[in-house]
């Protein structure tokens, strides 16, 4: 299939087989639980809060309070000091304000809020600080991106179900919100048509613009509605005038990754029943052949032949052979008759002719619950990719990569002065493959953690940066298995 993705057949060595050890930590008695209102969101943040590159988990709760977890190494946490925060549905690290220190926007069922860090993972609130407005809508999808001039981010804000209106909940989407930075703090103006977000992530498209993807549950929009891309520099929706025509999904997740080199990043969509993977082109996306192995519709173990509900997805190279694995992490919405009760998460492992290989069971991920939010990210600091998972109704899941036989890997962070400190929108690549710092995707989380890329037996990584402004730089040729910290100068 790798003729499918257009990518030329390079031999390589075999390398180990994907393996992960559950890891008995505090959160395994961290429960994202509640409502309706929760069936959806249990997002987990990933960063470092204290510059120690051992990165922190923050994890929704829903109705159960939000937990900070402090990395102690050796894939060990201990609970963190928050205020106590319920009703929250996720929660994306990026930096709010004007300090080195990473933030949190944390989405709620209700006021949303912004955790503004001091340093050493201590947190303040910092809602009326950086003028947030404030509404009791219900917030489900985030993003953000850094305009040119503004030294803050300017943020995209998904809201679901409108529960205030008595006609609902079906077809009663509720509008989403961009919050632009102004003197007086963030000014909201809104984004309709709303169909329900689960999902949003600001980041190049096809024609590699910069482009706000808004993936939608037609669950409750029902009809009329479908997946939407707007257009940032130009403030409007796509239409297929643009060659835009999005298909309608139960949409909940999105994942973002260059497969073939091309520098266009393929589009992946969870869904209820198939998960469906856009390959990206001159003209637009096209849904990726069946063949390839990606549709994940049903539970590959545990008996239950209905079709699967998939929430969280992410790419990353799981075993380090530089082909570009998926996680997709999935779960009944509660009690959903004609969907898999037992919907074990899927690990897709990437083959040298494209196609994609279910690992889970063998890996050891293939637990039952219902499984929301997740993470994939090197948390010991050893090159391996290791992954938490959030569950609905029940603890947290912890696994240490322990994959043997891994290739070569490394890992990059960018550090720019002023403004965009975290440079969101730079891109970089590593021996030609593709990667853009973004904030937003996944399932009501994300990770502010490195980049990183598997190599496998290359002998050498090949860097070059394209700087949020355009600035060009490298190539530079850095040391393999390690971590990188770039500061433009």
């Amino acid at each position: 299939m790798r003729t499918i993705l257009a990518v030329a057949l390079i031999a390589s060595p075999a390398f180990g087989e994907p393996r992960f050890e559950r890891i008995d930590t505090p959160l395994d008695d961290h429960v994202y639980s509640g409502g309706w209102e929760h069936f959806v969101g249990g997002g987990v943040a990933v960063f470092d809060c204290n510059d120690d590159r051992l990165p922190e988990l923050f994890a929704a709760g829903g109705e159960t309070p939000a937990a900070l977890f402090l990395n102690e190494g050796g894939m060990q946490f201990a609970k963190g000091d928050l205020p106590e925060l319920t009703g929250v549905t996720g929660a994306y690290p990026l930096h709010l304000d004007d300090d080195a220190e990473i933030d949190l926007y944390v989405m709620r069922v209700g006021p949303d809020l912004a955790l503004l860090g001091d340093g050493d993972c201590a947190f303040r609130d910092g809602t009326e600080e950086i003028g947030l407005p404030q509404t009791d809508q219900w917030t489900t999808a985030f993003t953000a991106w850094f305009e040119p001039g503004e030294d803050r981010p300017t943020l995209a804000v998904g809201h679901y179900v409108d529960r205030s209106d008595p006609d609902g909940p079906f077809e009663v989407c509720d509008a989403n919100a961009i919050l632009r930075p102004g003197p007086n703090g963030y000014e909201a103006e809104e984004l309709t048509p709303g169909f329900c977000p689960l999902s949003m992530l600001a980041a190049k498209d096809w024609r590699r613009e910069p482009t706000l993807r808004i993936s939608n549950d037609r669950h409750y929009y029902v009809r009329g509605g479908a997946e939407q891309m707007w257009d940032i520099g130009e403030r409007r929706f796509l239409t297929e005038a643009d060659g835009w025509d999005g298909p309608q999904l139960w949409g909940m997740g999105i994942a973002a990754r260059d497969l073939t080199g091309d520098g266009r990043a393929e589009v992946m969509l969870t869904s209820m029943g198939d998960q469906l993977l856009q390959i990206a082109g001159r003209d637009g996306y096209k849904a990726a052949p069946f063949e390839i192995g990606t549709y994940a519709q049903r539970p590959f173990t545990g008996g239950d032949g209905r079709p699967s509900t998939g929430w969280h997805a992410e790419f990353g190279d799981v075993n380090n052979d530089r082909l570009d694995d998926l996680f997709i992490a999935k779960g009944n919405v509660d009690q959903m008759p004609g969907m898999a009760m037992d919907d074990p998460n899927n690990l897709l492992m990437q083959e040298e002719d494209g196609t994609f290989v279910e690992h889970g069971e063998s890996a050891g991920i293939a637990t039952l619950d219902r499984a929301r939010g997740a993470a994939l990210s090197d948390l010991d600091f050893d090159g391996r990719l290791d992954l938490v998972v959030v569950n609905r109704r029940a603890g947290m899941e912890l696994y240490r990569n322990v994959t043997e036989e891994t290739g070569n890997w490394i890992a990059i962070d960018l550090v720019q002065p002023g403004p965009n400190p975290g440079a969101v929108g730079a891109e970089v690549r590593v021996n030609g493959r593709l990667q853009e710092v973004t904030v937003g995707g996944g399932h009501a989380g994300g990770d502010a953690g490195p980049l990183h890329w598997g190599l496998g037996d290359a002998g050498s990584a090949r860097v070059e940066i394209t700087w949020p402004d355009g600035t060009q730089a490298g190539p530079l040729r850095l040391r393999l298995n390690g971590l990188h910290r770039l500061v433009r100068e």
